[in-house]
């Protein structure tokens, strides 16, 4: 359904040779419709949008925004609405859609407020988003001036909700691919920032991929790393047993001062702590745009600074380090 090619061509620029010899059999894999029932659905809601004329789009606010409703008829309001709403649930955003407000599960601009003071400036940079889920912060980034982002997702929808945005977007040097970060060759070395958000805690292997992440830098890049993390002192990693907040694929969560420790013992430079914030149950929760349940209900009842499972409630933790 995409076209790749200014992607491939951008990458090449870069240098990332060995990755663009690999994409096209990767994305082929990734996106092969007799491995996912719905992908067929999916990309036929795509399909049946019909190329608009936003007005102009605008990426630096809290819901990134393309169109106005003024773009639109009343019946092509409807239509987008219930193309959208086929591609339920969404968990990233906010997004406002030539005036369809998607009210998603989590207020990820509450994410970006915490962060963007401390970054390095993404003006002409070559971003990777990890784990970027629809593609909302990369749109966040593009919008703070990025010359290129690269977001990797290997959940399906996830991507499918970005080609509609992007669908309704028009061409923009932004890109979601359904891939792991296990499909960047090591030591590729050509991204001037990358960024691993709620990505850590679901990895067998902590120092892997923080390994990973520093092969994607070029040398002197900067890594935004955001995970969960407990209170403690050096050493102090949690490992739940089975779940965690109701999650079977959470491995460690360590805590700040253990996680800078592991940073700098991979070879991290210039490590720093810049946020220590609760999720709260106004920052993730269930809406008409994600039904499912949510935060609320990975509490436990009787005592919200805990999860259901008796272990300490979601706590979320931004570090920035150069490779």
């Amino acid at each position: 359904m995409s076209d790749y090619q200014t992607l491939y061509d951008a990458l090449l620029d870069a240098k990332a040779d060995a990755w663009v010899e690999l994409l096209p059999a990767q994305l082929a894999q990734a996106l092969d419709d007799s491995k996912h029932g719905d992908l067929l659905r999916w990309q036929s809601v795509i399909q049946q949008l019909p190329e608009l004329n936003p007005s102009q789009p605008l990426l630096d606010t809290d819901a990134v925004q393309i169109g106005s409703s003024e773009d639109l008829g009343i019946e092509q309001q409807a239509h987008l609405e219930q193309c959208l709403k086929a591609l339920h649930p969404w968990r990233k955003g906010p997004y406002q859609l030539f005036g369809t407000h998607i009210d998603t599960e989590w207020r990820s601009h509450w994410k970006w407020d915490r962060l963007k003071k401390h970054l390095a400036p993404l003006e002409h940079r070559l971003v990777l988003d990890v784990g970027c889920g629809n593609g909302y912060h990369c749109w966040r980034m593009l919008g703070a001036g990025a010359k290129m982002v690269v977001g990797i997702d290997p959940t399906l929808l996830n991507v499918m909700q970005f080609q509609l945005i992007k669908k309704l977007h028009g061409t923009a040097p932004v890109y979601v691919l359904p891939l792991g970060i296990e499909s960047v060759p090591s030591n590729l070395q050509v991204f001037d920032t990358v960024f691993s958000m709620g990505v850590l805690y679901h990895r067998r292997s902590p120092i892997d991929h923080l390994l990973e992440l520093k092969g994607c830098l070029q040398q002197g890049g900067e890594l935004v790393l955001e995970t969960l993390v407990i209170d403690g002192g050096l050493g102090d990693v949690l490992v739940p047993e089975h779940r965690y907040a109701k999650m079977r694929n959470v491995w460690f969560l360590p805590s700040c001062d253990t996680l800078m420790s592991w940073l700098k013992r991979c070879g991290f430079k210039n490590v720093r702590l810049v946020d220590v914030t609760t999720t709260s149950i106004e920052e993730q929760r269930s809406t008409e745009w994600m039904q499912f349940h949510s935060l609320q209900d990975f509490l436990h009842p009787e005592n919200p600074q805990l999860t259901c499972e008796g272990l300490p409630a979601p706590k979320r933790a931004i570090f920035i380090a150069n490779a």
